[in-house]
């Protein structure tokens, strides 16, 4: 970098320019006159936060949504097709009969039809889901979160020249919300060469505050905590409670001096490796030359298999791989522990043979403390920190979940259900029942039994499930849901931690013994088409919380089985409990 004057743009956006597409003045008037006579799409959450940042100049130096030249080298290379180093494909996928035939334009609209851009349809090209993933991700196991929601995504990708006339409203932290230009201009305004970046989508605690502090001390600059508010791992805490924890902390405990909190509106993919180098890149349009990244950086968990999707330093590798060509350097996260008799945190490669260490754990946090309605230690977070997660976190025998009866017609997920209703009566849990027949006849009446209507089906019983979750309610789900990828897409929905799967494991052939409806008879004879266990497969779960025998047990006897599981997981109290 050449020298520059303190009031002068110190990093340069990745490219040599940060791109803008918004479109101001009398021809924004004139294009919007123009977008109500145009066919439009409707884009989904995630496009939305993506056109976003492209729009403001975050995913410098793509212009547009890739086109099919640049998506096929950025799955294949990592790299656009002129050479240049994006390892994340930015796609904008739709159903091509959503598509107008008659016009080379669209409007892209949200949900509620608000009007955000109009596309010049240069290119529609089909796109495969499983190359992406296998490329992208390392992975089709659908439990990496993109790979279930890939399921839900249109057939088509389509680019083009961009003229975007809206920008998301958003009515919450509007003061942290920022375009990459907004938090270059605070950070030049600071004066430092070196600036330091910290990605979070988590709470903050101590070794959080004590890391980014070391980290602006070491590279002798700026501090730039930017936290992810766009879409992010479900079951993550959500962002608004995350959000009134980086507040509490900027507020009393950080140096306004040389520190900028800026909210980043990115909807994550949880790509691991790629994803930390694509990180990398969006913080360098925001003016930063160095980044932090941790063990299992954008890592979505475990696989079906229970093991990590990727290894704990692979991110730090493949930055450190790329970055002199992006100007940002990989800066780790160094693990440390508490050393209580000197009140201070350490390295833990540091610490001294035989000291003394004080550490918690994520599930000691979440069952120990919040679910107990406890404080966490002082030494671990902020006494502000501990009573905002306690004003959102209430005892785990208060907090909503659902359980997920899967098994084949005649397997006795209903009748287990409703010996299991009165015992959770009993135990002061309020239920929602939504039995797979019943669901039929109202929320989903008009749906036919062909795969596409039994996975809509399916999604809409997870997302009425998941709303209830959110209020803390219990909700007992009973539906076939045959296939595996879509009771991972349910279970994403709700929140792992609050997704009890219970397989109900009945032979094919004793469910035809059962079967009073004479289903399976009518298959047999091929008067019934795409019945499940007969001419339609069904995915036995692999891992289920609850795993029950209805031969050899009564469905009296399985019901107890649940309650005990529910009792041991702290959601039901025992009886004679009292408290809140």
């Amino acid at each position: 970098m050449n020298a520059k004057t303190k009031a002068s743009v110190l990093i340069e956006p990745y490219g040599g320019t940060l791109v803008d597409l918004m479109v101001t003045g009398e021809e924004r008037l004139k294009l919007l006159e123009e977008a109500t006579s145009l066919p439009s799409v409707q884009i989904s959450e995630r496009s939305l936060h993506d056109l976003e940042l492209l729009a403001t100049g975050g995913f410098s130096p793509l212009t547009r949504f890739m086109g099919q030249e640049d998506y096929h080298s950025v799955l294949e290379t990592m790299r656009l097709k002129d050479g240049t180093l994006f390892p994340m494909p930015i796609t904008l996928t739709v159903d091509k009969e959503a598509l107008p035939s008659d016009s080379d334009k669209v409007v892209l609209r949200d949900s509620r039809n608000n009007v955000f851009a109009i596309m010049d349809l240069e290119e529609r090209f089909k796109w495969n889901a499983e190359e992406e993933a296998l490329k992208v991700l390392g992975t089709n196991d659908p439990r990496h979160p993109l790979v279930s929601e890939m399921i839900t995504w249109g057939d088509t990708c389509i680019s083009g020249e961009l003229k975007v006339l809206n920008l998301p409203v958003y009515n919450d932290f509007t003061d942290l919300r920022r375009t990459p230009a907004e938090v270059r201009a605070l950070l030049e305004s600071m004066g430092n060469n070196n600036v330091v970046a910290f990605q979070t989508r988590n709470p903050m605690h101590r070794v959080h505050e004590e890391l980014t502090k070391r980290a602006a001390e070491e590279v002798g600059g700026s501090l730039l905590i930017h936290p992810v508010v766009g879409l992010t791992k479900p079951g993550d805490v959500d962002h608004y409670t995350r959000c009134r924890v980086y507040r509490a902390l900027y507020d009393n405990y950080y140096d306004k001096n040389k520190t900028v909190l800026s909210l980043l509106p990115l909807a994550m993919r949880m790509a691991g490796p790629r994803e930390a180098v694509w990180h990398a890149i969006i913080r360098r349009n925001h003016g930063v030359n160095h980044f932090i990244v941790g063990r299992d950086h954008a890592g979505p968990g475990n696989d079906g298999n229970g093991k990590p999707f990727y290894g704990p330093y692979d991110a730090q590798e493949l930055l450190s791989k790329h970055q002199d060509e992006i100007g940002v350097k990989m800066v780790p996260f160094k693990m440390m522990v508490y050393l209580p008799e000197e009140d201070r945190f350490e390295e833990d490669s540091k610490v001294p043979q035989g000291a003394k260490v004080a550490t918690i754990s994520g599930t000691q946090v979440r069952d120990d403390y919040l679910a107990q309605g406890k404080y966490l230690p002082e030494w671990f977070t902020r006494k502000e920190t501990s009573e905002i997660l306690l004003d959102v976190n209430p005892p785990q025998h208060r907090r909503g979940f659902v359980l997920w009866f899967t098994g084949l017609s005649g397997s006795g997920k209903s009748t287990t259900a409703q010996a299991l209703i009165p015992m959770l009566l009993e135990h002061g849990r309020q239920l929602t029942i939504l039995d797979g027949d019943v669901v039929r006849t109202h929320l989903s009446k008009g749906l036919g039994f062909s795969r596409e209507d039994r996975d809509t089906n399916i999604l809409r019983i997870g997302f009425v499930a998941g709303e209830i979750v959110r209020h803390n309610g219990t909700v007992i789900c009973a539906a076939i849901s045959p296939y595996r990828a879509h009771r991972n897409e349910v279970k994403k929905m709700i929140g792992e931690e609050n997704f009890i799967e219970v397989f109900m494991d009945t032979p094919l052939e004793v469910c035809e013994d059962r079967d009073i409806k004479g289903l399976y008879a009518k298959a047999r004879r091929g008067e019934l088409k795409g019945m499940t266990g007969i001419d339609d497969p069904y995915e036995e779960p692999r891992d289920p919380e609850i795993k029950l025998d209805t031969v050899s047990f009564t469905p009296d006897q399985n019901a107890v089985k649940i309650v005990e599981y529910l009792a041991g997981r702290g959601f039901l109290r025992a009886n004679g409990e009292n408290g809140k």
